[in-house]
């Protein structure tokens, strides 16, 4: 169906989808795309299954060149692209041609963007997936200079629409308390939905390290047996200053999670880059 090869990487290009889910008894996690509906609307731009896999481009700067026609799709953090040097609109796709250049800048706002291509991205599947699992290890390596990556047959009837004006909503994120909130002070949940916390440089695809000048207190401080983990817990280590995990995030932890994410809003999670801030409402 064709290849994309790449010329440059930016700070990081992983392939993703929508995870592997059913091996969490054994150890491994889902992974998968960290914002689960910009992936879906970049498939569903170029007509593909949303299990296809995309390349998640974090902050922007990867350049690709194809070898044949081909649709593609960008969504996601707002990156400004180009295919051989002409911009392209915001949530859209386009038919590239063969030997043309496609382009991300680095995005103004936001973090992570989602390129897709009609057919998927070829790579070998482990454990049912195509995902990059930046905790594990589990799956392809994230992209270097020169790699020739596929371009699969994942696709369906031709895409009814060629734009998705729909943005990421800037709102504090919907949160359920517990299971642990009773391992913290009786203001302690106030205190997490009252302060706008802010996104650390160490954050990554498996969790949002968050800080704030004040942190959460604990009520207790005996162990706590490690429990299961899902995407968007908030877990509070020694330190009190939380951490939400997203896509990549460890099966099992054993610090006390305050209060959960839902799952709709960590799709926003996932956009949040260092030095932005977060905030909570219950």
């Amino acid at each position: 169906m064709g290849t994309l090869t790449v010329v440059a990487t930016g700070p990081s290009t992983t392939v993703q989808d929508r995870g592997r889910p059913g091996w969490a008894s054994l150890g491994v996690g889902r992974s998968g795309a960290a914002d689960r509906w910009s992936h879906d609307a970049a498939n569903r731009l170029v007509g593909n299954d949303v299990h296809a896999a995309t390349l998640e481009v974090t902050l922007g700067g990867l350049v690709v060149r194809t070898d044949s026609a081909l649709l593609v799709a960008l969504t996601g953090a707002p990156v400004p692209w180009f295919v051989d040097g002409v911009r392209q609109g915001p949530g859209t796709a386009v038919v590239v041609t063969a030997g043309a250049e496609i382009r991300l800048d680095v995005a103004p706002t936001g973090l992570r963007a989602y390129l897709a291509v009609r057919g998927g991205i070829d790579v070998p599947r482990v454990l049912g997936s195509r995902a990059t699992d930046a905790l594990s290890g589990i799956g392809p390596p994230p992209l270097a200079d020169g790699d020739v990556l596929g371009v699969g047959s994942e696709y369906g009837d031709e895409p009814a629409t060629d734009l998705n004006p729909y943005q990421l909503p800037d709102r504090p994120l919907r949160v359920v308390p517990g299971p642990r909130a009773d391992w913290f002070a009786p203001d302690a949940l106030d205190h997490l939905l009252g302060t706008a916390w802010a996104v650390t440089p160490d954050s990554n695809r498996v969790g949002v390290r968050l800080t704030a000048d004040e942190p959460l207190r604990r009520s207790r401080d005996d162990e706590l047996p490690s429990e299961g983990m899902v995407p968007g817990a908030l877990q509070v280590p020694p330190s009190g200053l939380p951490v939400l995990f997203l896509a990549d995030h460890p099966v099992t932890g054993g610090y006390p999670v305050i209060a959960v994410v839902v799952a709709a809003d960590v799709n926003l999670a996932a956009q949040a880059r260092p030095g932005s801030t977060l905030r909570f409402t219950r």
